[in-house]
């Protein structure tokens, strides 16, 4: 909207004096009219739309406060600022609690005045265009980056930055812009499945140097923690980058945050990466050292059965001596009192690290997949994230993050994997054997119609894996391909495209965030 079109109402016993902070405005394109009393202000404003109310809390007959709680009535959408000569908390406080917008006090010089008024009335378009002229002039060096990329550091980097785009661009309603992001980290997926079939077997070898992954998030983060105060680590299944970093404002408050990236390993999948998260381990020596939970391991099943056991063997193996563990895996938030008192139970007996398991983003996405309603509610990145963000500010979860941080409690929050929207099929053929994931697959004589579009392998410690049967293959899809059979074609792609989904290669399911919360002293 054209600034000239935006009207301003002055409301002030001593408007004469203020004649020239009006001309000042008017000089700026907005439409001032000034009146002297409540009763002609609200009159004024039942007849004439008003985009500002600039108004004095204590003038003869009504006060400000008594016009703003009757105005707030006809409309409580409107957008006020308080301007009084008290500055007294009271006033401040009761003001701001019947909703201005802002809050002056006298004397008010035309400059503070016009600060206001834009940053109320134009504050949203300047941010917009800022953003907007803030990411043409990064868009080549992006480019630049991405093509450049050649470490973990590096394709983290771009990824996290164009991450931070997308939200940024979206919050500012840039949605057109929002299109060169994603033909950005569309380049960068494909540039990144190149690079990850040509370094991942080499981190598995130990040939060359890998980022920190799964197996290392508690010798990193949490080991360092440990001391007389318990430490909790808390896990939310299939968090992405943007999930978290839409989530993190709600924990600021009461956390000092620090964030780090690390790398799921492959599959990108629960019984893999978090397993391998809680063991310190990869898939194979778990199961040389538990070979019984492993039986059937080309399916999933209850694989992550066993994670409490996991964390105590690797915190024996860390510190050379018993470390209590309370562990809890959740699925639904209704029992959530019970939960908060099962740890602060734990907490009260003196336990080393509460392990915190939650499901909801897993389990969000794959109903999304199997639901129409899900569907539509979660429709693309913007939505799925706006979800998590509703279901965290209200949940147990939350609540125990703020336990935590009252009681000056650390905690390390990370997730297994992320997931990725999937909107290419590629056929693959397979026997009868083959598991059923859409996003990797285990078996003999697995192949791929269109080989570009798959990592594949046929040596298990290429990817860490304990020794399949004879013949067997690995395959894991790349960029954002799902797998479906040539005899199920059409009814997989009319089931499964554009959902989201998980186990393969993408920076979304692989570059994923750990992050230390320190509370902040009160």
């Amino acid at each position: 909207m054209n600034k000239s079109l935006r009207r301003i109402l002055w409301v002030d016993d001593e408007i004469e004096l203020l004649r020239p902070h009006c001309l000042f405005l008017q000089q700026r394109g907005y439409h001032v009219d000034a009146i002297s009393n409540g009763d002609d202000a609200l009159a004024l404003l039942a007849d004439h739309p008003y985009d500002l109310v600039l108004l004095d809390e204590q003038m003869p007959g009504r006060r400000g406060l008594e016009v703003l709680e009757e105005l707030r009535r006809e409309d409580p959408y409107a957008r006020v600022v308080m301007i009084t000569k008290s500055e007294e908390g009271r006033t401040m406080t009761e003001a701001i609690g019947r909703r201005v917008d802002d809050y002056l006090v006298k004397p008010t010089s035309p400059l503070q005045v016009l600060s206001v008024v834009t940053r109320i009335l134009e504050g949203s378009s300047i941010r917009q265009q800022q953003v907007a002229q803030d990411f043409a002039s990064r868009f080549p060096h992006l480019g630049r980056l991405r093509e450049d990329a050649r470490t973990h550091d590096e394709f983290a980097s771009v990824y996290s930055e164009l991450v931070d785009w997308h939200l940024r661009l979206q919050a500012a309603g840039e949605g057109g812009l929002l299109d060169s992001v994603e033909s950005l980290m569309n380049d960068l997926r494909r540039d990144f499945g190149d690079w990850i079939q040509e370094v991942y077997p080499e981190w598995m070898r130990g040939r060359a140097d890998p980022p920190i992954l799964s197996t290392d998030l508690v010798e990193c983060f949490v080991l360092p923690l440990l001391g007389d105060d318990p430490v909790f680590l808390v896990v939310l299944d299939c968090m992405r980058l943007d999930q978290w970093r839409l989530i993190l404002p709600l924990l600021s408050r009461d956390f000092e945050i620090q964030e780090d990236i690390h790398y799921s390993i492959l599959p990108t999948a629960t019984p893999y990466s978090r397993n391998a998260i809680f063991s310190g381990r990869f898939p194979d020596a778990i199961a040389e050292d538990h070979p019984g939970w492993w039986e059937g391991m080309e399916e999933e099943g209850s694989l992550n059965a066993f994670e409490d056991t996991l964390l105590r063997e690797q915190l024996r193996r860390l510190t050379g001596r018993e470390v209590s563990v309370h562990y809890d895996k959740v699925f639904s938030d209704r029992e959530g009192e019970q939960l908060r008192g099962r740890v602060n139970s734990a907490i009260q007996n003196g336990v080393g690290v509460v392990a915190l398991v939650f499901n909801f983003m897993d389990m969000l996405i794959h109903s999304r997949s199997e639901s129409p309603v899900f569907m539509e509610m979660a429709r693309d990145e913007i939505s799925l994230r706006e979800l998590s963000r509703s279901w965290f500010e209200r949940s147990t979860l939350l609540q125990l993050l703020k336990d935590a941080a009252s009681r000056g409690l650390n905690v390390v929050l990370a997730t297994d994997h992320g997931s990725i929207l999937c909107n290419r099929p590629t056929t693959v053929f397979a026997r009868r054997d083959a598991t059923s994931n859409l996003r990797y697959k285990f078996g003999q004589d697995l192949r791929a119609e269109d080989g570009s579009t798959v990592f594949s392998t046929n040596d298990a410690a290429d990817l860490h894996l304990p020794p399949g049967r004879l013949g067997q293959n690995y395959v894991i899809a790349l960029e954002d391909y799902f797998m479906v059979y040539p005899t199920k074609l059409r009814e997989y792609q009319n089931r499964y495209r554009g959902s989201f989904l998980h186990g393969g290669v993408s920076p979304e399911e692989m570059i994923v965030p750990v992050a230390t919360l320190r509370p902040r002293s009160r």
